[in-house]
């Protein structure tokens, strides 16, 4: 039984827990088994805590004998991405610099989880500092994408994502600013969730840019990562940025009803210069959702044009700001692209960056005009096909365009102005999955959640994880 208990989802797992069909112990030396046999070719892990992570599962099974069962996260093993602090362990960060950096604290969200009785297995894998799109990490090793290890993850959060698609982690936590949670969840097949900007607070995790930085969850399913989002959101004293909000409760509230959902499209700016066969899984979805009672109303974002570069001068400037001391004094202990990023990022004036914050203002208000007419925008979460690990040009429709802005430009309006978006697996185009993105208002965790419920309860994506298709790796 432990071989078929790594592919069973968090709702699954809890239960049997629970009920005490599951040990903690076996369910966790069974993911270490995974994770220890296919760690060399995925590269998802920079840490694994194997003495560490069993007695945190015996601790777990001991309680529930008790009848101190403290929730459906008891006794679940999980990695979280190594830009989050770990009192006591190390947090490299995926960095050269950061490589025995050992925090004497937890991140509130490790903290929250450390409550709930969740078993650590380790760090996973990350781009250097979070900055970039593809989990090509010159200290840690690569990340492969289970489905091809050819092909990217995607990034920054790609060891998470990585390690969920391919059961060495029931669920996951990644960092998002530009797309580092919902990138990779497209790639690899399986849910990223970005939650509203201050929902989870953002204190022990490593900054990237400080007014665009989110943490949320990836995770097999839809109710997964809104058990995961419940446990890990809720007022922060710690950060400036929290929202003064109790926990959610969205995984109580779940439903799937579509009727009278009103769905918003921009064919301008999110079906704008997509690949034909992933646009059209999307569009698919949309028709499904429309034939069981949504409405579905043409919409237009706004000053469309401009996300890109408010989003940009903004998320390098405010990185640069972070790393501005090492780019100064060591150089040579940044990874070549994350050095050509920092270095871009000192560029732009004092000028520049608030004008940027000036553009972000008026898409705000463009945005809120836009979700007074619809309940949530769907749309690929990006436009391309997966991309090999190392491809800096990548092919769309028959042209060639740079990867790393294909793989940002879909995702950047929900990052600039801090809405929720969930990327869900859309299906399999080339073997390889293709991801839909819903985004919601502010605060629309509920809302977001529901309608990516409804794809799956009715059957309207093509899950990633069906039919002949099978992760290679496995």
């Amino acid at each position: 039984m432990s071989s078929d208990l790594v592919t069973k989802s968090l709702a699954d797992l809890s239960s049997l827990i629970e009920r005490r069909e599951v040990s903690p112990v076996e369910l966790t030396r069974a993911m270490l088994a995974q994770v220890d046999q296919h760690s060399d070719a995925l590269k998802a892990y920079i840490s694994i805590y194997h003495e560490r992570a069993l007695q945190s599962a015996a601790d777990a099974e001991a309680d529930i004998a008790k009848g101190h069962y403290r929730g459906r996260l008891h006794g679940i093993p999980m990695g979280i991405k190594d830009n989050m602090s770990f009192a006591g362990q190390v947090t490299t960060m995926g960095s050269k610099i950061h490589r025995d950096f050992v925090s004497d604290h937890d991140a509130t969200v490790v903290e929250r989880l450390r409550r709930t009785g969740a078993v650590f297995l380790g760090k996973l894998n990350l781009h250097e500092y979070a900055l970039g799109v593809t989990t090509d990490n010159p200290w840690y090793g690569t990340c492969r994408n289970p489905w091809d290890l050819d092909k990217t993850p995607g990034g920054s959060s790609g060891g998470s994502a990585a390690a969920v698609a391919s059961h060495l982690s029931v669920v996951s936590l990644g960092s998002d600013t530009s797309g580092s949670i919902r990138i990779p969840a497209a790639m690899c097949g399986v849910v990223g969730l970005k939650p509203t900007y201050g929902r989870v607070s953002k204190f022990g995790v490593f900054p990237e840019a400080w007014t665009l930085d989110h943490v949320g969850p990836i995770t097999q399913t839809v109710t997964d990562a809104a058990i995961l989002l419940d446990a890990i959101s809720g007022y922060d004293v710690h950060d400036p940025a929290s929202l003064d909000l109790p926990p959610t409760r969205t995984a109580e509230a779940l439903s799937s009803a579509v009727s009278g959902l009103v769905i918003g499209v921009d064919d301008e700016y999110f079906y704008a210069d997509v690949d034909d066969d992933v646009a059209a899984r999307s569009r698919a979805v949309i028709a499904g959702l429309e034939e069981l009672g949504a409405i579905v109303r043409p919409v237009t974002i706004g000053d469309s044009q401009h996300y890109e570069y408010a989003l940009t001068v903004i998320d390098t400037a405010e990185s640069t700001a972070v790393h501005h001391a090492n780019l100064r004094d060591r150089p040579q202990d940044f990874g070549d692209d994350v050095r050509l990023l920092l270095e871009c990022g000192e560029l732009p004036s004092a000028v520049d960056y608030l004008k940027a914050q000036q553009v972000r203002y008026r898409l705000r208000d463009q945005m809120r005009a836009v979700f007074n007419q619809v309940d949530v925008l769907i749309a690929p979460t990006v436009p391309v096909r997966c991309p090999a690990v190392g491809e800096s040009i990548t092919t769309l429709n028959g042209r060639q365009v740079e990867t790393g802005d294909a793989l940002m430009r879909l995702i950047g309006p929900a990052s600039l102005l801090g809405l929720p978006s969930l990327s869900l697996p859309a299906g399999v185009i080339d073997g390889m999955p293709v991801g839909l993105q819903i985004i919601g208002p502010p605060l629309g965790e509920q809302r977001v959640l529901d309608t990516g419920l409804a794809c799956v309860f009715h059957g309207l994506r093509c899950d990633a994880r069906s039919g002949d298709v099978k992760v290679p790796v496995l």
